[in-house]
């Protein structure tokens, strides 16, 4: 299935430099977004070599592997994300001052029809399909196991003051879980990656709407998500990739 897509990152209003990295990579059909997190600068280079890893494992094809089988592309997309985890872990033991530093990611592989999603962190997936928003990912975060529990709302979790504390992320240790997810595309359908520094600032509604506003025009969509993210305060850096599936052009604004 043919797809229009569009990224771009953004420093925000209140940091200094900018830890978030991304890359699209049509021909193989992967597109991913990492969210360092480190002092000393860390942050950048953990996200850095995390995209650096992941793009150049996922660009790698074995003999055989125009991989379209979904557990084939579960372990390419799993064995990229290890990969770039133990280049970051190396790298934390080779610089002391890069104690710390790690990242978090999420990644999206499309083969044909299908789509494998796989993510640590709290860096999110959202689906936009005939006018509903959902998210496809799940928070590994301290808030988000709180929301899971019962015990926060979404609106609590968004404005709470541990929001920032992830469970997982790339570089906290050699074994990592990645979470791993698979969605049969439907035409029309539209994904979005994000770093956390969009739905901090925005809610799920009003994602959704910024969304269906501009689905036929991923570009839009894109620096009008960034555009509001800043608009709203722009506490964090914000990085954004929209992934339209053909047939968008087709559906009406509800």
């Amino acid at each position: 299935m043919k797809t229009r897509v569009f990224g771009m990152t953004d420093r925000g209003r209140r940091r200094e430099n900018n830890q978030d990295q991304f890359v699209i990579d049509e021909e193989h059909g992967f597109y991913a977004v990492a969210d360092g997190m480190g002092g000393h600068a860390a942050g950048e280079v953990a996200s850095h070599i995390a995209i650096e890893a992941l793009a150049e494992s996922m660009r790698q094809v074995d003999g055989d592997s125009e991989a379209t089988e979904p557990h084939d592309a579960t372990t390419r997309l799993v064995r990229a994300v290890h990969e770039g985890n133990r280049r970051i872990c190396e790298s934390v033991l080779a610089r002391g001052e890069w104690r710390g530093m790690g990242t978090t990611i999420v990644a999206l592989l499309t083969l044909g029809d299908r789509a494998v999603l796989g993510h640590v962190g709290d860096s999110r997936a959202y689906l936009l399909r005939e006018g509903e928003l959902q998210r496809v990912t799940d928070d590994h975060s301290w808030v988000g196991e709180q929301v899971r529990l019962g015990l926060l709302t979404d609106d609590e979790a968004q404005r709470h003051p541990m929001r920032n504390i992830v469970t997982r992320a790339m570089g906290n240790r050699n074994e990592l879980d990645v979470e791993i997810s698979e969605e049969r595309v439907q035409p029309g359908d539209i994904f979005l990656l994000c770093s956390d520094g969009l739905n901090s600032m925005l809610t799920d509604e009003e994602i959704r709407e910024t969304l269906e506003t501009h689905r036929n025009d991923p570009e839009a969509s894109c620096h009008d998500l960034v555009e509001k993210a800043n608009e709203h305060g722009g506490d964090d850096n914000v990085t954004v990739i929209v992934v339209a599936a053909s047939g968008a052009e087709d559906q009406r604004t509800k």
